[in-house]
C-alpha cells in the first residue's frame, strides 16, 4: 500500500515537472532509483515510455498558448535524434554505477547553478 502510495505521488510530482517544460525525469528517475531500489537501464526506459504520454499532454497546451517557437524545430530535432541514439548507445555500453553517478552528477549540477543564478 505505500509503495502504491509512493509511487502516486512519484508518477504525481514528475508530471507536474513534466508539463512545467522541466522534465519530469528530474523527478521520476532518482525516485525510482532510491526509493524503489530500481537499476538505472530499466528506470531509464520506464522513463522514456512514461515521457510520450507527458509530453503530448504538455505539448498540446504549450501549441494552444503558442509557447513553441517553431522556426527552430527541425535543428534540434534532427540533433535531437543523433544526441538520443548517442546517449543510448554511451548508457548501454558503461557500467551501470557510473551511469548512476553520472547521472547524479548532472542533478547536482543542475541543481547549483539553479540556486546559484540570479
Amino acid at each position: 500500500m505505500i509503495q502504491m502510495i509512493l509511487l502516486i505521488l512519484t508518477g504525481s510530482a514528475a508530471g507536474v515537472i513534466s508539463g512545467m517544460g522541466i522534465g519530469g525525469g528530474t523527478v521520476l528517475i532518482p525516485s525510482l532509483v532510491f526509493l524503489f531500489g530500481l537499476d538505472q537501464l530499466s528506470v531509464q526506459g520506464i522513463n522514456l515510455i512514461y515521457f510520450i504520454p507527458t509530453a503530448l499532454i504538455a505539448l498540446t497546451a504549450h501549441a494552444k498558448n503558442n509557447n513553441i517557437e517553431t522556426k527552430i524545430l527541425k535543428p534540434l530535432i534532427l540533433f535531437g535524434i543523433i544526441g538520443a541514439v548517442t546517449g543510448s548507445i554511451i548508457a548501454l555500453n558503461i557500467k551501470p554505477d557510473l551511469l548512476k553517478r553520472l547521472f547524479g552528477i548532472f542533478l547536482l549540477l543542475m541543481g547549483i547553478k539553479e540556486i546559484l543564478k540570479k
